[in-house]
């Protein structure tokens, strides 16, 4: 399919070695699915005693875990859908188009990128493809008005969702709630849409890599095949799929900014041959 990046033939040797081979397989652990805090936003909207729970909820789960989920976030269902079907679109073009950025000519360098071409182990793979939006590179998409419209919408809503997190974790930590509207500026903010297409060794590869975010705030939406891990206490577990929620990272600037008791780490590693986000 010419929508593939060509992993088979760019690691070549790297694959070969692995393929049939059930050895040294490190990636390939049993991760217990589990799940993480699931808080209802629709709560800081209400009274004062359930506005304040909520903010508790919140902050308590950034100090103990460094990540929870969110319902009622105010991303409709219809926008998410809208945004996952024109992800696909861009995602199928041919593979030439997407690595010349021939429909993103304007936009900033490497907006488009796959796999790891320093790699000289499976270690160092990540088996999959992103378009990384700027967001005030959103604007200059002049040549697909369909994604930057749905694009446009998703950041609108998002960039609230993430200011008003924020605010609350930043009340409850005694500083001001305009924190985040002060340093987290568009032009440092970005969405990225991340595909992982089969691979014939999944057992052995990362979807992508582990790592924690360097950013103040990310806020994932999984898909329904799951496959998002997080490290708990030295330990990695599964997120379980949940279609109404998002999944909210404590980033490292956050962390550092306002010294949280915990340790994050977040990556995705892809033991699903033919995930598809």
């Amino acid at each position: 399919m010419d929508y593939e990046p060509p992993f088979l033939e760019t690691y070549k040797t790297l694959v070969q070695k692995h393929v049939g081979d059930s050895r040294n397989d490190y990636s390939c652990s049993i991760v217990e699915r589990c799940d993480i805090p699931l808080i209802d936003l629709s709560r800081l909207n209400l009274d004062y005693d359930q506005r304040d729970e909520c903010m508790n909820e919140i902050a308590e789960a950034a100090r103990e875990w460094g990540f929870f989920q969110v319902a009622n976030h105010g991303i409709s269902q219809e926008l998410l859908e809208s945004l996952q079907i024109e992800q696909k679109k861009v995602f199928y073009q041919p593979f030439l188009n997407k690595s010349a950025q021939a429909s993103f000519s304007s936009l900033s360098a490497r907006t488009y990128r796959w796999g790891n071409a320093f790699a000289t182990n499976l270690r160092q793979l990540s088996w999959s493809e992103a378009f990384h939006f700027y967001l005030t590179d959103i604007s200059r998409m002049d040549q697909d008005q369909s994604l930057r419209s749905s694009l446009e919408a998703f950041a609108t809503r998002m960039f609230t969702l993430g200011e008003s997190l924020a605010e609350v974790l930043a009340c409850k930590l005694n500083t001001k709630s305009s924190y985040f509207h002060e340093h987290c500026l568009p032009k440092t903010c970005f969405i990225r849409l991340n595909r992982y297409p089969p691979c014939p060794i999944s057992s052995k590869v990362h979807g992508l890599l582990p790592h924690s975010d360097t950013s103040f705030l990310t806020i994932v939406h999984q898909d329904q095949v799951g496959g998002l891990q997080l490290m708990k206490d030295g330990k990695w577990v599964g997120v379980k799929p949940n279609p109404h929620s998002l999944v909210v990272n404590i980033g490292d600037l956050f962390q550092s900014e306002f010294l949280f008791g915990s340790s994050i780490c977040m990556g995705k590693r892809d033991h699903q041959s033919n995930r598809n986000d």
